[in-house]
């Protein structure tokens, strides 16, 4: 989970249930009233590799409601 508002960049291990290839709900978990994350607990999300790297941890990239199908194919092309 990327962190908002922190200067440089800070992620946060966050568990989630895999719904699909790479559709993942994120845990219901309170957020620390000191971090404000780039999702909310609850939130089905898009994740990726952060790397090409097999072993790479998964990072959300965009909410699921938000993100179809073309835009995923352009985001694939790109990376």
């Amino acid at each position: 989970m990327r962190l908002l508002d922190e200067g440089t960049d800070v992620w946060r291990p966050v568990a989630a249930e895999r719904l699909g290839e790479t559709t993942y709900r994120l845990a219901s978990i309170p957020v620390p009233d000191d971090e404000t994350w780039s999702f909310q607990p609850g939130d089905i999300v898009v994740a990726e590799r952060s790397s090409h790297d097999d072993d790479a941890p998964l990072i959300a990239v965009a909410k699921a409601t938000d993100f179809d199908a073309p835009s995923w194919d352009a985001r694939r092309r790109v990376a």
